[in-house]
């Protein structure tokens, strides 16, 4: 009875160590499955870990190549990607794992995103981060045939959810004095969580400005750029960053131009002027020697007649009529004297020639 006994156990402890063979063997081929995959198959993410601001938005960029075929029988299988999930805190991410988005759910919680799609995209974004959201995020991608499912194990994106935290303004210079006609880069930084997804508000001298994101870009400056700049979290006004003063000054060699510019352009016109002067001259005297003699001066009837009124010009114009018949008279009477003087003289002479031949003769 002992041995028959012995002999039992024994069979009860070989069944249990092949049944526990078995199991191991099918864990360890669905491990290998997993983890590998199928060739040419993979999922990459933007970085394996991140930190968020609680009330942030965070996005966890991520793509991926499906299976696109399998061969059973001899022929070839097409797969077509039927469903995309991404689960928290979990290995594998099947089956009943609770998700935080699900492509066949339709009570998703719409603080996460999905920016993907159903082929290579499969970008995940967390808005309005919680603390619950300080997780492991792991995605994994299922086929229209399970040879087609896949989940990347050994990676994923691990997001630290902190409460808040000091936010600071770094500037691309390590002046906060510059000229005009400058540009500069403010950067929006923590010194403990990146900043580089967040929403930022930025700030000058009391009013929000447009520009959102952690970088603020200036350029060119003038003065009016210049003023307190503080950058806050968007979705937490309470964290906000020390006040960051800019000042702006004139560059007086900004001036040179300007003034080179005037005084070439006043150089400009005055030479110009010179030149059409010149011109005007040159054309006259052209004018004057091309006309001779035949150029006189205006009769002085024709010159009062241009100033004075017209009764004056008219007793004007008798008094020179006057004068002028006067002027006649009198070179007739002298005219006349002088031939009659000269006819005696000739007269004379013509007897003195005639008597000193006659004495001769």
């Amino acid at each position: 009875m002992k041995l028959l006994k012995t002999a039992s156990e024994d069979q009860q402890q070989e069944h249990k160590r092949l049944s526990m063979l078995v199991f191991d063997q099918k864990i360890l081929w669905s491990f290998m499955f997993l983890l590998t995959g199928v060739v040419g198959v993979t999922v990459q993410y933007g970085f394996n870990s991140t930190c968020a601001v609680r009330g942030s938005t965070v996005t966890l960029p991520c793509s991926f190549t499906p299976l696109r075929s399998f061969k059973e029988d001899g022929k070839e299988i097409p797969l077509r990607i039927v469903r995309v999930r991404w689960c928290v805190n979990h290995a594998v991410c099947q089956g009943g794992t609770p998700s935080v988005f699900d492509s066949n759910s339709s009570n998703n919680d719409p603080r996460y995103q999905y920016l993907g799609d159903m082929k290579t995209n499969c970008t995940l974004q967390v808005r309005d981060v919680q603390m619950i959201d300080d997780a492991t995020f792991r995605f994994r991608m299922e086929a229209d045939n399970i040879k087609g499912h896949f989940t990347k194990l050994l990676e994923e994106i691990t997001v630290s959810v902190v409460e808040e935290t000091k936010m600071s303004i770094k500037s691309s210079s390590s002046n906060n004095t510059f000229s005009s006609g400058q540009s500069v880069s403010l950067q929006c930084s923590s010194g403990f969580c990146t900043v580089h997804q967040l929403e930022i508000t930025w700030i000058k001298d009391g009013r929000n400005l447009s520009e959102t994101g952690p970088a603020l870009l200036l350029g060119p400056l003038t003065q009016e750029d210049s003023g307190n700049y503080t950058c806050v979290l968007k979705t937490n006004s309470e964290t906000r960053s020390e006040t960051f003063r800019l000042q702006v000054e004139e560059d007086n060699n900004s001036h040179l131009p300007l003034i080179l510019g005037g005084v070439f352009g006043a150089l400009l016109v005055v030479i110009t002027l010179i030149l059409v002067i010149i011109i005007i001259r040159k054309r006259a005297a052209m004018s004057h020697d091309d006309g001779g003699g035949e150029t006189e001066q205006k009769p002085a009837d024709n010159i009062y007649s241009s100033i004075l009124p017209s009764a004056a010009v008219h007793t004007v114009t008798q008094r020179m009529e006057t004068s002028q018949e006067t002027e006649d008279v009198s070179y007739a009477a002298v005219q006349f004297r002088a031939n009659k003087h000269n006819k005696k003289l000739e007269e004379m002479t013509d007897s003195t020639v005639y008597a000193s031949v006659a004495t001769r003769g």
